[in-house]
């Protein structure tokens, strides 16, 4: 028979070593959670509600320059335009005429045509059937969200004197730009192209507004970075 002692020290051992495990898990459960992840999970409350809207595509015109994400366009990849989702965002698009579906991340803004609301790159458009139509109603489905899409405010030159504004991008071609300024006007007024020269070349920077509070500037410009713009808080010039 096996001594009383012990089978008491045997069983405070299991207690100790299950009390352990459990802690460790714990532990476990706490770093996994805060671990930062490129991609957002999904909500249970979506902030983009499921919704009919009309739907147009983009290609060859715009293959290569610049998106309002700064990225250039690409129409063989999954990616759409919106006027004012953040970029990021990550929609199932079906249309709703075949049931065909597509996923693809706002990386652009647009339409800029009145009655559509969004811009499927080509290669969405063909795998859903929208090429032959050119436009078409279609289901969104809001499905998470590319975290990687957020920018930081940056400065430029370190005065704390006003005035302040922001500047959105900088631009060698004219056409550029104001897809760009057109792109901001959706949704914030006060937007600019300041046309400047270094060292013989031509630029065209895309600013917005004009602050002489750095708290005022620097609140627009973290919501702009928040949405995946890139942005610069500088001094405003006064020529305008």
């Amino acid at each position: 028979m096996q001594d009383a002692g012990f089978m008491i020290h045997d069983k405070k051992l299991f207690n100790l070593h299950r009390a352990s495990c459990i802690v460790y898990l714990c532990i476990l459960l706490v770093l996994t959670s805060c671990s930062t992840t490129k991609y957002e999970s999904r909500h249970k409350t979506s902030p983009i509600e499921s919704k009919l809207i009309v739907a147009s595509w983009y290609g060859s015109d715009f293959h290569g320059k610049p998106t309002s994400s700064g990225e250039p366009f690409n129409m063989y990849a999954n990616t759409c335009a919106h006027k004012e989702y953040p970029f990021g965002t990550r929609l199932r698009v079906t249309n709703i005429s075949n049931d065909r579906s597509t996923e693809c991340t706002v990386n652009d803004r647009g339409p800029f045509i009145a009655g559509r609301d969004l811009d499927l790159s080509y290669a969405c458009a063909k795998e859903i059937g929208l090429i032959g139509t050119g436009t078409g109603k279609v289901r969104i489905d809001y499905i998470g969200r590319d975290t990687g899409y957020i920018k930081e405010v940056r400065y430029s030159g370190a005065s704390n004197k006003g005035p302040f504004t922001i500047q959105v991008g900088s631009f060698r071609e004219l056409p550029n730009a104001n897809r760009m300024k057109a792109a901001l006007e959706f949704k914030y007024s006060r937007v600019y192209i300041l046309e400047t020269e270094i060292n013989g070349d031509k630029y065209f920077r895309v600013r917005l507004g004009r602050f002489n509070v750095k708290d005022d500037v620097y609140r627009l410009a973290k919501t702009l970075a928040e949405e995946g713009y890139g942005t610069l808080i500088t001094h405003y010039d006064e020529r305008i």
